[in-house]
């Protein structure tokens, strides 16, 4: 990057204040995280932009704490057998490259129109994205849900897996056999949204589901190992770039390593519909929050004139819509996990039941 774009990026001063809330934003994050797989940027980013930093060091930070915490989430959903790691690879290498094209679009937007450009740009494309893969994929959950019936590969995937364009590849986790070339594309795709508004799981969990054909728990398993080399090569690059804030990294990092172990463990005790209501629903009040941050930047740019107590009033609004989407994220993958946890020892004590019965006789 340009010398002068990166001395106008400014680190924010921090607080008791600032730092409480970026470690519960940290901790959500993980939780969200750990059950999605899809790296829980779209919270972390939005959260550390409503506090006041930047976009670009905001986005760098992001992949800076992302690389560990997705190794420890992908680690543990391993063990439950849940990881394609051969599907992770092949997705991470076509990511590393879109990583790498993603970060030089927002090195040339900052150059060319600052931090309230590049704010801007990421505002936009996160509510353009947010909004279209948060409401098919919280559609497609309500459609499983009230069909209460098990998750299928979509028509399309069907399609793609009986084209025969070699090489083909066979993914034994996922249950799926596809040409390569269908998933560089979802890899690329991931990558480059991963280095732009540190999201990439916006388009490789839905990717591997709608295109590819594995279920929500595989895909959101898997994605986590494309998070760790994609946030590994982007830290890398965006540390040489000076953009990367350590302080926000190692806040939200202490927080979202407790909160991906536990939204993991959730995984195993929910049905594979609830993970998309919770990835459906966070994404579109997210939306909401980023949208009404626009016309600050907007503002900013000179390209709208709304007044400060207007622009005050969105301001706020866009940060409790945030904590909103943070406070819901977190009562619906808790209460799920509750339910299903005490639904499962209510089992074993019927079980077990007539076993004591049978042994007093």
């Amino acid at each position: 990057m340009h010398e002068t774009a990166a001395n106008s990026v400014q680190f924010i001063d921090l607080n008791l204040t600032s730092i409480a809330f970026m470690f519960i934003v940290g901790f959500i994050g993980g939780l969200v995280s750990g059950f999605i797989g899809s790296g829980g940027a779209f919270v972390l980013t939005p959260g550390m932009m409503s506090l006041g930093v930047p976009a670009a060091v905001a986005v760098a930070s992001n992949m800076c704490h992302k690389f560990p915490k997705a190794l420890v989430g992908a680690i543990k959903r391993y063990k439950y057998g849940q990881v394609d790691i051969k599907l992770g690879l092949v997705m991470a290498a076509s990511a590393g490259v879109g990583v790498q094209v993603g970060i030089k679009i927002q090195e040339w937007i900052l150059k060319t129109w600052g931090q309230a450009g590049s704010n801007l740009y990421v505002s936009l494309s996160f509510v353009a994205v947010l909004v279209v893969v948060g409401g098919y994929v919280f559609y497609d959950a309500c459609r499983i849900s009230k069909q209460r019936g098990s998750e299928e590969a979509t028509g399309l995937a069907r399609k793609l897996q009986k084209i025969n364009l070699p090489p083909m590849l066979t993914f034994k986790t996922a249950n799926i056999r596809i040409s390569l070339w269908f998933t560089l594309p979802i890899g690329f795709a991931t990558g480059m949204l991963a280095a732009t508004i540190a999201v990439g799981g916006f388009i490789g969990v839905p990717g591997m589901i709608y295109v590819l054909g594995a279920s929500s728990l595989v895909a959101s398993a898997t994605e986590l190992v494309i998070a760790f080399v994609m946030g590994f090569a982007g830290t890398v690059k965006w540390a040489m770039n000076g953009m990367v804030d350590i302080r926000l990294t190692l806040i939200i990092l202490a927080g979202s390593l407790l909160g991906v172990q536990l939204g993991a463990i959730g995984t195993t005790y929910v049905k594979d519909y609830m993970i998309k209501i919770v990835m459906g629903t966070i994404m579109l009040i997210v939306a909401v929050s980023r949208a009404l941050a626009v016309p600050r930047y907007l503002t900013d740019l000179e390209l709208m004139r709304v007044g400060p107590t207007t622009l005050n009033i969105l301001d706020k609004a866009s940060f409790i819509f945030m904590c909103l989407a943070l406070a819901i994220g977190a009562v619906i993958i808790l209460g799920a996990m509750w339910r299903a946890k005490a639904a499962e020892a209510k089992q074993a004590a019927t079980v077990a039941g007539p076993e004591e019965s049978y042994g007093r006789v």
